[in-house]
């Protein structure tokens, strides 16, 4: 490759990197990562042991056999039997939605009332804007019409 091919593919990166949205991306995953083990520590630390006051303690423990008896190993491998681990799928949708709700109400509802208001308060300076250059242009044909009536 030629050295301006090099410099033309490195310059390129360089661009693609230093986008908005790229570093924008970069810090959402690490927010979310973040975020990522609050919710599950929520989950872990309150919803279980909500659920845990009805049944088990923990929300792994619920499940079901399809087919026949089913014995699990000290490992917790099925040895005999199919079971379903509905328990497991509970929690995950539980996580699931509690993310989603706190991404919603904290995230997504506040920022688009804010956009709302932001939206509302430029079509009012647009509007207003509007206004004054219409009174402005009013007033220069008043003038208009006065020089042209002092010369006539």
């Amino acid at each position: 490759m030629s050295d301006e091919k090099k410099a033309g593919v490195l310059n390129g990166f360089r661009e693609f990197l230093m986008r908005g949205n790229v570093v924008d991306l970069a810090v959402a995953v690490v927010i979310g990562a973040a975020f990522t083990s609050v919710v599950n520590s929520v989950v872990k630390g309150v919803i279980n042991p909500l659920v845990g006051a009805f049944g088990t303690k923990d929300l792994e423990h619920y499940r079901s056999c399809l087919k026949g008896p089913c014995s699990v190993n000290d490992a917790g491998d099925a040895v005999s039997g199919i079971p379903i681990l509905w328990g497991t799928v509970l929690s995950a949708v539980l996580t699931f939605l509690i993310t989603a709700a706190v991404v919603y109400f904290l995230m997504v509802l506040p920022m688009s009332r804010y956009l709302a208001r932001k939206a509302a308060r430029e079509r009012r300076e647009a509007v207003q804007h509007a206004e004054a250059e219409a009174a402005e242009v009013a007033l220069l044909r008043e003038i208009r019409d006065v020089l042209v009536a002092q010369r006539g």
